[in-house]
């Protein structure tokens, strides 16, 4: 009657239904550890780009300074974009085909690009880079202020302290966003997006999907720092992300969730993998979780049930071998079959 064959198959068996649950619903656990983890995540924080967004922009508009033709100004993106992989130079690229490439070029982390084409020393960037720069939005200022108004990520051709153009860019929303978001509510777990946008596009971006914070304007190196900063508020924080600039906050985070069609590294840092890309799996994710945990637990309720009522009827020999024997089975047959009951599980609405 003291046989421990039920306690021993309570933990394990719970996982494995757990993880085979959520692993046909195109969620991967790394390990048990995460599964505890999930369980306690309190504030969920989204990157926009490729997570929250599709991550392939488009060049919605673009305004050029007098005295200078907007297709001249295109020209001149689309050679500091030249060979870059990063999806706004796609999108710029995409709009004004092929390109000669910037002599001088070098990359400005955070900000943008720089380099000399047709004999120009020009640079193309946030507005982050055009204050830097000093120089002045001019005739533009008023596009910029219509374009941020309405969602869009915006980008600075200088040259000198004057800005020859404003490109504004448009990323679709992902299907799934505006679902995540509700689910993480219903769930009591606040949702949060950082983003390396200005305010204005990002702010906009979180009413239509009803996140309950913003970060923007958050360089590369200071999304890690924003997750600290959440912590220190005493929240448990998950973050989603798919790039190598996510990848150190995804490793500060008290657990990382990675899209699967994001970067390696970025997969590598977290502790759970969404294999379609979907926002609305975030929830799901973090609910199957808490099933396997409470799973465990009534499992060991079950195994700890049969032994606190056996012993002592063994103990006084009120139980025969016989009923002893079977009774151990029965308590291995439940906790399994109670494990099984998780592997049933399916995520619900949008993230089927």
């Amino acid at each position: 009657i003291a046989c421990p064959c039920a306690l021993g198959l309570a933990t394990p068996a719970a996982i494995m239904a757990g993880t085979g649950a959520a692993a046909r619903a195109g969620i991967l656990v790394r390990d048990v550890a995460t599964i505890e983890r999930a369980r306690e995540v309190t504030l969920v924080a989204f990157d926009k780009t490729g997570t929250l967004t599709e991550g392939r922009p488009r060049l919605a508009a673009l305004h050029a300074a007098p005295g200078l033709a907007e297709d001249a100004a295109l020209r001149l993106a689309a050679s500091l974009q030249a060979g870059s992989e990063h999806p706004l130079a796609r999108a710029v690229l995409a709009a004004s085909g092929p390109a000669a490439p910037a002599v001088d070029f070098r990359a400005l982390p955070g900000r943008g690009v720089e380099g000399v084409v047709e004999g120009r020393a020009v640079a193309l960037g946030s507005p982050r880079l055009l204050a830097e720069r000093g120089a002045a939005a001019g005739a533009l200022a008023d596009a910029a202020t219509a374009a941020a108004a309405q969602g869009r990520s915006l980008a600075w051709l200088i040259e000198g302290d004057r800005a020859l153009a404003l490109l504004a860019f448009e990323d679709a929303e992902k299907p799934g966003a505006a679902a995540a978001v509700a689910g993480l509510r219903a769930m009591g777990v606040r949702a949060a997006m950082l983003s390396g946008d200005i305010p204005e596009a990002a702010e906009a971006a979180a009413r239509r999907l009803g996140l309950d914070e913003v970060a923007a304007g958050v360089l590369p190196d200071g999304k890690a720092a924003q997750v600290a900063a959440w912590q220190a508020q005493g929240h448990h924080v998950a973050m989603v992300g798919d790039g190598v600039n996510d990848a150190p906050a995804l490793a500060q985070a008290d657990l990382g969730i990675a899209m699967g069609t994001g970067t390696d590294v970025a997969i590598a840092a977290a502790g759970i993998t969404l294999l379609r890309g979907d926002p609305a799996l975030v929830p799901a994710a973090l609910e199957v979780a808490r099933r396997t945990r409470a799973k465990i637990r009534q499992n060991l309720v079950w195994a700890f049930g049969y032994n606190v009522v056996g012993l002592p009827l063994a103990a006084f020999g009120m139980l025969s071998p016989v009923v002893a024997g079977a009774a151990m089975a029965a308590s291995s047959v439940s906790v399994l079959t109670s494990a099984l009951l998780l592997a049933r599980w399916r995520p619900e609405g949008g993230a089927r």
